[in-house]
């Protein structure tokens, strides 16, 4: 069940989306340690960890996956916070994302398919080397 977030810390969210897209951990290691979701999500579905993932704060996206945040929760049009480092070539997020659980299977594109696209021979190497989804009649 959804946890009803106060008007109190939406009235600030935007504040934090900001804080994610500059790589501001100043501004959000204390409202993280103070109960912020991780997970709080914009009016486009894009977590705080997609929004630090994309911008390449690698030191931000380790302190939200601390404090619970979703690797592979997807934004409204289906990508990955991994799939936007991969795109945006960014290889210190990537190492953080896979180290928190990200998946390079999940969302549309993939970040294994993004690799592709890109021509990014490294993230595709090593996209072949993790595990991929288990099938649902295996699970």
């Amino acid at each position: 069940m959804p946890t009803q977030i106060p008007p109190e810390t939406l009235q600030y969210a935007p504040q934090f989306f900001t804080a994610c897209r500059q790589g501001s951990i100043e501004t959000l290691q204390a409202p993280l340690e103070a109960g912020l979701p991780a997970n709080l999500t914009n009016e486009n579905g894009d977590t705080l960890l997609m929004l630090a993932s994309y911008h390449g704060h690698a030191p931000l996206v380790s302190l939200l996956l601390a404090h619970g945040a979703d690797p592979n929760r997807l934004n409204d049009k289906g990508q990955s916070p991994l799939a936007g480092a991969v795109y945006k070539n960014e290889r210190d997020v990537v190492d953080a994302l896979l180290a928190g659980g990200a998946d390079p299977h999940v969302g549309q594109p993939t970040a294994k398919e993004t690799a592709r696209m890109f021509k990014n021979e490294e993230f595709e190497r090593r996209f072949r080397e993790e595990p991929g989804p288990v099938p649902a009649a295996a699970a």
